[in-house]
């Protein structure tokens, strides 16, 4: 019988492929049956201290082992998993614990230079927080270490809690540092069923070896990396930070057989091998999305990088991550060309303004509906009859064709949003904060075409009466006050912005100029 739960998969993973190496992370090597037992621990950790069923844990920290069997052990419990991005603020953070009344939070304070300890603690703290656990780094004054969480634990933790597949799994927030970000509530029976099907048509398999550089705070690097290596069997290899020369080495030292991510990761590798090929690679399966990915790129994935097969897919939070995909057998130059097809028991309608269907091959909104669609927004209900019709289809906001063999094409998105190297960024919370510098007075930001990111946001910006604005200026103090990948990389000076006679600002046209701009 499948696993229809995250803890059955884990048990399941130890069963199936027991000795052979689950988790490398410098020289910590897991097997299968090591990785169960360490989730195990953790979870009867969690449990001794009280936590229960439906109850939140937050893990605010970059890639590793013990952010994997951690994640899983507040399964194990029973519990949901709320992943934090690193890229957010203290005051986000604190936010976001609060938000969803999380008793415990798993983080480092040794990060690239950074405490979240001390961060979240400049930012007021959290109301609800009961204990942080310091899963690295030196232990500040009134947290745990991670040696005295495990401690009295024993070496094959036993302790676990009855979850049944409709139990929430995940709450996931879909956007960034400002205004409300939505959480996206996700249960264990849609993300063991959708990333089983995933792992089964891109021919994910036992033995491979899968560097996990698309962080855990996001779904797809949790779901489509943790997840779908404890289902095929694949060795997990987290990597904390995307560097171009630290990935060529693990490639090599780990022999590296699977390297999922955005775009700009692969062009980032190639730019920096400077034309030449990567050399002794053993790269044999790339799983790509987020931006539109050219034949030219996927060409040169084959004939530079060494890999074998390139697949492209598409999904978004909302969905649990995963809803199309090009299949391992597929023609090559499919991936260049579309997002491949619907997992089994996942409808897709592109239709128009009034929800009716379009023909194949005529643009129109992607709407999904299945067993893998969220469970609705974290304490959104407005939200979430918004995005979830009253029978059950998911308004993606993007738009799509579909052909006559099933195949999406995204071509655009309804909604303002855009994908800065694999992160959405919503343009209306990046305008919130650039509206409170005081020498300005109206500003929109759009994307704009990049080699390498995708798309980069472009800010149109209205100087308050009698005021002059400096564009480097603008950009430094954005780089203060927002994420790195929603802070824009350019900023114009307007006069006025372009509006419809109701005023309502003509944000196609100024996407238009953004492109122009880029182009020259």
């Amino acid at each position: 019988m499948e696993a229809s739960t995250i803890p059955e998969l884990v048990d399941a993973a130890a069963r199936r492929f027991g000795d052979l190496e689950a988790v490398v992370d410098g020289d910590l090597r897991w097997s299968f049956g090591d990785y169960r037992n360490e989730a195990h621990r953790v979870a009867e950790a969690l449990i001794r201290r009280g936590i229960q069923p439906g109850e939140r844990v937050a893990v605010w920290a970059p890639n590793s082992a013990r952010w994997a069997a951690t994640a899983l052990g507040i399964h194990c419990t029973g519990g949901v998993l709320v992943p934090l991005n690193t890229r957010l603020g203290g005051g986000d953070v604190a936010g976001l614990l609060d938000r969803t009344s999380a008793r415990m939070l798993f983080t480092v304070t040794d990060f690239l230079g950074t405490n979240y300890v001390t961060m979240l603690a400049g930012a007021g703290g959290a109301d609800g927080l009961e204990e942080t656990i310091v899963m690295s780094g030196p232990v500040p004054e009134g947290c745990t270490g991670w040696g005295t969480f495990l401690a009295d634990t024993p070496e094959l933790g036993t302790q676990t809690a009855s979850v049944n597949p409709d139990d929430l799994c995940h709450i996931l927030f879909t956007s960034g540092t400002t205004g409300s970000p939505k959480g996206a509530m996700l249960r264990h029976g849609a993300v063991c069923r959708s990333y089983r099907s995933w792992s089964t048509a891109i021919g994910l398999r036992e033995g491979d070896r899968y560097l996990a550089v698309s962080p855990f705070f996001h779904t797809f690097g949790l779901n489509g990396g943790i997840l779908a290596c404890l289902i095929s069997g694949a060795t997990l290899v987290p990597q904390a930070v995307f560097d171009p020369q630290a990935v060529t080495d693990r490639v090599a030292e780990e022999s590296i057989t699977v390297l999922p991510g955005p775009p700009t990761i692969y062009r980032s590798i190639l730019d920096h091998l400077g034309g030449l090929p990567l050399d002794t690679s053993t790269l044999r399966l790339a799983v790509t999305g987020a931006a539109p990915v050219s034949a030219g790129l996927v060409g040169e994935m084959h004939d530079l990088l060494g890999f074998e097969t390139v697949l492209t897919g598409y999904g978004l939070t909302e969905a649990s991550g995963v809803t199309t995909t090009c299949h391992h057998d597929d023609p090559p130059n499919l991936a260049a060309t579309s997002s491949g097809r619907t997992l089994p028991g996942i409808d897709l309608k592109v239709a128009d303004d009034n929800g009716g269907p379009v023909p194949a091959g005529k643009p129109g909104q992607v709407l999904l509906r299945g067993y893998n669609v969220m469970a609705g927004y974290l304490d959104d209900e407005a939200g979430t009859t918004a995005a979830v019709d009253p029978d059950g289809w998911l308004h993606t906001g993007d738009i799509g064709v579909v052909d006559d063999a099933g195949n999406l094409t995204i071509t655009g998105r309804s909604t303002d949003m855009y994908i800065c190297g694999g992160f959405n960024v919503y343009p209306a919370e990046v305008e919130a904060v650039i509206a409170t510098h005081p020498d300005i007075d109206q500003v929109v930001v759009t994307g704009a075409p990049d080699d390498l990111m995708g798309e980069v946001g472009m800010a149109f910006v209205v100087t308050a009466a009698g005021r002059q604005v400096d564009p480097a200026v603008i950009l430094s103090w954005a780089r203060e006050e927002l994420a790195s990948h929603m802070t824009p990389r350019h900023v114009e000076v307007v006069d006025s912005l372009p509006t419809n006679p109701g005023g309502k600002v003509l944000r196609h046209q100024l996407r238009q100029v953004a492109a122009q701009i880029m182009a020259n």
